[in-house]
């Protein structure tokens, strides 16, 4: 449990360094997805860190914690009712279909770098201010994860 929050952590780190520092001198498409791929790697870990504790807390048998990530992310969202987690679970869900979408590059190499993709019949537009705010959004899961994971 405290492993894979401690691996979310250092991906976090990770993330940090892409958005503050690899697309500042690395204006691509291709920087701002694989900065959206660690940030579902983030997911996975801290996913399974509540998962790992609602096993210890005897909330579900370990043998129904489902092996993929679609359903370890609903069954996450089943589990824990809290706002902030049900708000992660539906950025999660987004950034796995972002990630599997054929993105347009726009603005490459320029501060306005974006990556416009449809989803569901919606247009979603990720630049370097939006990816900096779904940082923020994973960071302070991390945060009340760890707070959870302590009590």
């Amino acid at each position: 449990m405290k492993e894979s929050l401690h691996e979310a952590k250092d991906e976090l780190k990770r993330v940090d360094h892409q958005i503050y520092v690899s697309l500042k001198y690395t204006r691509t498409v291709d920087v701002l997805m694989n900065c959206i791929g660690r940030m579902i790697d983030a997911y996975n870990c801290l996913m399974d860190s509540l998962l790992k504790l609602a096993v210890e807390k005897k909330i579900i048998r370990e043998e129904y914690v489902p092996g993929t990530p679609l359903e370890r992310g609903n069954m996450v969202k089943d589990l824990f009712k809290d706002d902030i987690v049900q708000k992660n679970m539906e950025l999660y869900f987004l950034l796995r279909k972002i990630h599997k979408s054929s993105p347009k590059k726009e603005q490459e190499f320029r501060r306005h770098v974006t990556l416009r993709t449809h989803i569901d019949g919606q247009e979603v537009v990720v630049d370097i201010d939006k990816a900096t705010e779904y940082y923020f959004i994973i960071k302070e899961f991390c945060e009340w994860v760890e707070g959870k994971i302590n009590e």
